[in-house]
């Protein structure tokens, strides 16, 4: 395994939930012109957006923001307050009515980095699929023993060798459905996922760990949730 760092980043996963495009073409010129250039200018990069692939229902987009702190994570609010270029570029979007806002509503995690792998990995910039997982356990101590089972069993390393390029993983500390972990893949289409999806089951590592019974499913996990993405063309992930 690769050296472990002491050091691990914050994630917020924000999720947009739209009930029309003018929702979301609002919520987008906002991101592209003031909400993200002012998060790059605070010092937080690269930050992530991406829509929804295999949408049910209302639209949804992704952000991911790291942050080296929580001290970092709780100042954002006012630096923002204090950009005057951001509050200017922002004001369509901030000010949007309420009889015709900029979106339904916003669901937001607090994500802590795994010790294996503590911040984000940016894959390379070329036509790319995201799978987001989220693994939600019945009990703390079982969502304990499967973030063990990506850190100090090998799991993570095996996505790895087996070129499903992980971006992030995070033990969510506030967020919905808890307990929970949250981790994100990269691959170049769905082909791609399907393939290395099927190494990785047939893969020797990963067939002594789930045989091993302190670190099966039935155990440790009650629910996995896929979701499908792409990143927008100003996304930095």
């Amino acid at each position: 395994m690769e050296p472990l760092n002491d050091h691990r980043y914050w994630y917020e996963l924000r999720t947009w939930h739209f009930s029309n495009d003018a929702q979301q073409q609002l919520t987008e010129t906002w991101l592209r012109q003031a909400f993200l250039p002012a998060l790059n200018r605070a010092g937080h990069h690269p930050v992530g957006v991406f829509n929804e692939t295999q949408t049910q229902g209302t639209a949804r987009l992704f952000m991911l923001i790291p942050y080296p702190d929580l001290k970092t994570f709780a100042a954002l609010e006012a630096r923002l307050a204090a950009d005057s270029t951001y509050t200017t570029a922002a004001a369509t979007y901030l000010q949007a009515p309420a009889t015709n806002p900029a979106y339904e509503r916003i669901d937001s995690f607090l994500l802590h980095a795994f010790r294996h792998m503590p911040a984000i990995e940016v894959p390379e910039k070329k036509p790319r699929l995201f799978e987001l997982r989220c693994y939600e356990s019945p009990s703390e101590s079982a969502g304990q023993k499967k973030i063990t089972m990506f850190n100090d069993a090998g799991e993570i390393d095996i996505f790895k060798r087996i070129g499903a390029r992980p971006v992030f993983f995070g033990e969510t500390v506030i967020g919905e459905r808890q307990p929970n972990l949250i981790y994100m893949l990269c691959f170049d289409n769905m082909d791609d996922h399907d393939a290395r999806w099927k190494t990785f089951g047939s893969d020797p590592d990963w067939q002594r760990l789930k045989g091993m019974d302190e670190y099966s499913d039935a155990r440790l996990i009650t629910r996995i949730t896929r979701t499908f993405l792409t990143p927008t063309d100003y996304s930095q992930i």
